[in-house]
């Protein structure tokens, strides 16, 4: 069973990078859940490697539009990304259930929470930086 449900109705925000890279974060993790130890461990690096890139990709869309709070999101980010390290760590080590429960217990409810506040305000950003900048030029 999904652990991230209804990503339409829930966490589209109307930015195509950022839907999209949402989109693939949520399949991630639900793949994920739904694994063997072997599998999750496989695809453990890919998560964190994913993650890192879409919050890169963030950061781009906040350092262009001038986004006024880059700093409590990239802060986030980086607790994240920690997290994420520090259970890799762990799941190298052989302690693969501590990694899992932190991808089927404390991930899902981060990314609600997450999508619906900090990026949510990004993506209205990113829009109305868009709509003031108006057509480019022929």
């Amino acid at each position: 069973m999904p652990l991230i449900t209804d990503f339409e109705a829930r966490f589209l925000l109307g930015v195509p990078a950022m839907d999209r890279s949402h989109r693939e974060f949520v399949d991630l993790v639900n793949r994920m859940a739904e694994s063997s130890a072997a599998a999750f461990a496989y695809l453990y690096p890919e998560l964190v490697s994913h993650t890192r890139a879409h919050f890169a990709n963030e950061e781009v869309l906040m350092r262009d539009t001038d986004f006024p709070a880059t700093r409590e999101h990239r802060d986030e980010h980086a607790r994240v990304l920690g997290e994420m390290e520090s259970f890799g760590q762990r799941l190298g080590g052989g302690r693969i259930a501590l990694a899992q429960a932190y991808v089927t217990e404390q991930l899902p409810a981060w990314f609600a929470v997450h999508a619906v506040t900090m990026d949510s305000a990004l993506a209205a950003h990113v829009k109305g930086a868009v709509r003031a900048k108006g057509p480019s030029p022929a």
